[in-house]
């Protein structure tokens, strides 16, 4: 079974909700890269998640909200948009948070679950789980899985330990 086969079985997408955005973000022109879990995922071992976290270039964040809507069901929050489809467990969350911006002209393709996407460099992808595991408004499971995400990416790259603050290091086993 491919990587791809497995990630849309563990996701019932039905309706082939994945390849959907990924074709709208292919045709669309909008520059993008993966983040966040399965951003990890590209540099380390593979770990089974339900979200698709991808940053946008500042400028094209309005273009893609749209270029959604038509299609899917749309949510707005204070740092991301929520995007998902009755018929798949896949939540696609656009991050908005200007920290993440940049994070696109760095981006290089790399293999996520057999697709080939942009994926933000691994430093990058680590300062945005350690803003994600220092942000005490966040639930404390979702911060303890960014908190596992950091050792993933430590274990890979140990060079990085240096960019993680001591209080996070601290909690790391």
């Amino acid at each position: 079974m491919h990587s791809s086969a497995y990630w849309k079985a563990v996701l019932v997408d039905r309706e082939n909700f994945l390849e959907r955005v990924l074709e709208l973000l292919r045709t669309s022109g909008v520059r993008y890269c993966v983040v966040g879990g399965t951003g990890v995922n590209a540099y380390t071992y593979p770990v089974v998640t339900e979200d698709l976290d991808i940053a946008v270039s500042a400028g094209e964040i309005e273009k893609l909200e749209a270029e959604l809507r038509r299609e899917f069901r749309v949510r707005r929050f204070a740092h991301s948009i929520n995007v998902s489809s009755p018929q798949s467990k896949l939540q696609v969350q656009v991050q908005t948070d200007p920290r993440y911006f940049d994070f696109v002209e760095r981006a290089e393709m790399r293999d996520v679950m057999d697709f080939q996407l942009p994926v933000a460099q691994i430093e990058d992808i680590l300062k945005g789980k350690v803003w994600a595991a220092m942000d005490t408004t966040r639930r404390k499971s979702k911060r303890q899985k960014d908190l596992a995400d950091i050792a993933r990416i430590l274990e890979v790259s140990p060079e990085l330990r240096a960019q993680v603050p001591a209080e996070l290091l601290s909690k790391l086993l």
